[in-house]
């Protein structure tokens, strides 16, 4: 089942095209990786995706509903729909400084999903269990480490039940070890049918976690396969030489 469709899109900033006519789609449960060069337009596409960016050209359909379709968004109950369906961890984590972490996990639900705070609460302690940092509730962001402000950010993501969960650079800032706990933990969150679609220029974690890989250069798809067959039986000179160049 096709849960995130992508046709047709394109998007400029001035008179720079960053997306050329992108188009793919993402079954339910999978974990696609979006990797490609600097400036490839990867995190464009995701902040596309994610409503933080609005296209100029295609079409968008998350969750059986249409975002924007030629070009032309869907009205504000069907876009703040799809975003409820959606939970997004920044490259930099995004966590409110002046919350602790029980409070930055339960302040959506409070105010968007407008759940009393003892619910919100609870159900924030028992995402806190499973991202192992239930001892963590009361700390503010200053006081743990990137690794942990990753997994709380996890958790603030998946507060209000989402379909559909996006990472920008989910390991960018993080030591090898860390890298290998946070990429277990995403992993392990795909087997409750979230939809997860990285942003990475980390090819191992690409390696380890993803169902299929799709391949971005100069705004454009140049490649997308299943994990295995992407990695040992690259289609693509260009994505021959990125995986070349980056193992």
């Amino acid at each position: 089942m096709e849960i995130i469709k992508i046709k047709n899109v394109f998007k400029k900033f001035g008179v720079n095209t960053i997306l050329k006519d992108i188009s793919f789609s993402i079954n339910k449960g999978e974990i696609v990786s979006i990797i490609g060069p600097s400036g490839a337009g990867k995190t464009t596409l995701l902040r596309a995706m994610s409503q933080l960016e609005k296209i100029d050209e295609g079409s968008i359909n998350i969750c059986g509903s249409v975002m924007v379709e030629n070009g032309i968004y869907s009205n504000k109950k069907i876009l703040r729909d799809i975003k409820l369906n959606c939970g997004l961890v920044f490259q930099d984590y995004e966590l409110f400084p002046h919350l602790s972490a029980i409070e930055n996990i339960a302040l959506a639900p409070i105010l968007v999903l407008k759940k009393g705070k003892n619910e919100a609460y609870g159900e924030g302690r028992e995402l806190l269990k499973k991202v192992s940092l239930l001892e963590k509730e009361k700390f503010y962001p200053f006081e743990l480490s990137g690794g942990q402000k990753q997994r709380i950010a996890i958790a603030r993501a998946l507060a209000t039940n989402p379909k559909v969960l996006y990472f920008d650079e989910p390991t960018s800032a993080l030591d090898i070890e860390t890298t290998n706990e946070v990429g277990k933990l995403i992993k392990g969150l795909s087997m409750g049918d979230i939809t997860i679609v990285i942003v990475t220029h980390d090819i191992k974690l690409a390696k380890d976690i993803s169902d299929r890989v799709i391949f971005i250069e100069k705004g454009e798809v140049v490649e997308e396969n299943d994990k295995v067959s992407f990695f040992s039986t690259p289609k693509n000179l260009r994505t021959k030489n990125f995986i070349g160049s980056n193992n």
